[in-house]
């Protein structure tokens, strides 16, 4: 028992010890940890001491220089203004001295102004009692050429205004004479001015005849679909054909505009073509302008053939027969200029027969006449100019190439090419061949007449050449020859102010004098 109780104890008092010593421990490591802390403190303290002193000496530093850049600068500044203030008041101190210099002058001349201007009315004075004088010679003066003329002021005025009158109209138609020669000089010049006043007085209905075509439509509602979605048929088509599709309020029809009547004809049978179908789309419509192309073609060439066979012309190159054809779709003044062309040629044959002349190539020359019309709408320059290039291109046969550039010419060069103007203007004049009547191809040709009759001095006027020319026979002891020619310019004048005609007219004034002696 007491052994057990003493064990006890023992281990009692070891735990007591063994605490104590811990505690112990713990309070040394305490205090150690602290001390240490304390001195790591104090380290980082005299370091942050140092770095703080560094900063604050290289701010100082950093602070000297600033300033003493900043001095510099505003130093350079100052010099820099102070020559530029410099600069403007010797600028100013011109200036002033300009102005100065300016204002002087101008006194100067404001001084010599007023000296002037007294001068000036000093002679005005001068010059009002100068005119009083000299009115008064004048009446005086007046007087006494009236009391030795015999005249008064009124009546010699007369009698000299009508000598100037009579001088000046003299003097005028000289120098329209000679402008008039001037003119001739420039006849091409003045051949364009004729042919576009020709062009201007052409009728509206025409036009619209000859470069217009009406394709019926079966109702109004094929305009829409003409039309098509946001336009794309009616712009497939005009692309195609190189038309112009007019669609408006006119009842169940459609017009097709252009001025090349090949153009024209293809756009008119597509249009037919798609009408009856009733299928109207782009892809169709290519189609239906491909196959009237062909057509169209085909018309040609058979016009062309059937042409030269009615003509009895021979040895015509396949191309230049196509041409041929092609003059089915031109018009002039309403005539179809094939049906023309082969009238003419008929005509020249006849004619060349009579006289023994070549009558191939009268007939040649005459159907290929105006064989330029079938290009003049693609290639640039007169129906005869182009002829001449045709001619050229196929090789035809001089006595045929001078007929065609020649027909329409005063001065050719060979028989037949007389025979074909000659046939040219048989067919143009025959009534009815332009869409005359007899009655206002009469009444045209008196017009004519009457506009050069009702001139002072003409004895005879004759409207020939189907009222192309008016041949004026004037009297030769009224009218010289430079009055001639001022009546031509007049009977122009009156004719293109009161007169509507297609083409141009040649006004032709003849004046002749004859002496005759009879030797004895």
């Amino acid at each position: 028992m007491d052994a057990s109780v003493a064990g006890q104890k023992g281990v009692t008092m070891d735990a007591i010890i063994a605490i104590v010593v811990a505690i112990v421990g713990i309070g040394v490591g305490i205090g150690g940890g602290y001390v240490l802390r304390n001195a790591a403190l104090s380290r980082g303290i005299e370091a942050a001491k140092g770095s703080a002193a560094g900063l604050i000496a290289e701010a100082e530093s950093e602070k000297k220089r600033v300033l003493l850049a900043a001095q510099e600068e505003a130093l350079q500044t100052r010099q820099a203004v102070e020559g530029e203030m410099r600069d403007r008041r010797k600028e100013l101190q011109r200036s002033e001295d300009r102005f100065v210099g300016r204002e002087e002058a101008f006194e100067k001349r404001q001084g010599a102004v007023e000296a002037r201007e007294q001068r000036l009315s000093e002679r005005e004075g001068e010059v009002e009692d100068a005119r009083g004088e000299v009115e008064q010679l004048k009446q005086e003066q007046a007087e006494k050429l009236e009391s030795v003329a015999g005249l008064t002021m009124t009546e010699a005025k007369d009698q000299i205004m009508q000598t100037a009158e009579g001088e000046v109209e003299h003097e005028l138609a000289k120098r329209y004479y000679g402008l008039e020669q001037v003119m001739l000089a420039e006849a091409d010049d003045k051949a364009k001015k004729v042919v576009s006043l020709a062009i201007q007085r052409l009728a509206a209905d025409v036009v619209s005849d000859t470069t217009t075509a009406i394709v019926p439509l079966p109702n109004d509602e094929m305009k829409g679909r003409l039309i098509g979605r946001e336009g794309r048929n009616i712009r497939a088509i005009e692309a195609a054909t190189g038309v112009d599709l007019i669609i408006d309020d006119t009842p169940e029809a459609v017009t097709i505009s252009c001025f090349e009547p090949v153009r024209r004809e293809v756009a008119r049978l597509a249009l037919t073509s798609l009408i009856q179908d009733g299928r109207i789309h782009p892809a169709r419509i290519e189609e239906s302008v491909e196959k009237a192309q062909r057509e169209v073609e085909e018309t040609i060439r058979k016009a062309g053939e059937q042409a030269v066979l009615d003509a009895g012309v021979r040895g015509l190159h396949p191309d230049l027969i196509k041409l041929i054809g092609r003059l089915n779709y031109r018009y002039s003044y309403g005539e179809n200029v094939l049906q023309h062309a082969v009238e003419v040629s008929r005509i020249s044959g006849m004619l060349a027969a009579e006289v023994k002349a070549d009558v191939q190539v009268a007939k040649a020359g005459g159907l290929l006449h105006d064989i330029g019309k079938a290009l003049t709408h693609e290639v640039e320059g007169s129906h005869i100019e182009i002829g001449d290039e045709i001619a050229k291109r196929y090789n035809l046969p001089a006595a045929v190439q001078v007929a065609i550039s020649e027909h329409h010419e005063n001065d050719r060069g060979s028989v037949e090419a007389f025979l074909v103007a000659a046939a040219d203007a048989i067919s143009a004049a025959r009534p009815g061949s332009r869409r005359d009547t007899t009655e206002m191809y009469l009444k045209r040709l008196e017009a004519l007449e009457d506009v050069a009759n009702s001139f002072e001095g003409v004895e005879k006027s004759f409207a020939i050449q189907a009222g192309r020319e008016v041949r004026i026979l004037v009297q030769p002891d009224q009218v010289d020859d430079i009055g001639a020619s001022n009546l031509a310019r007049n009977v122009v004048k009156k004719i293109e102010e009161n007169l509507v005609y297609p083409g141009q007219i040649t006004v032709t004034v003849v004046r002749e004098t004859r002496a005759s002696e009879v030797a004895k």
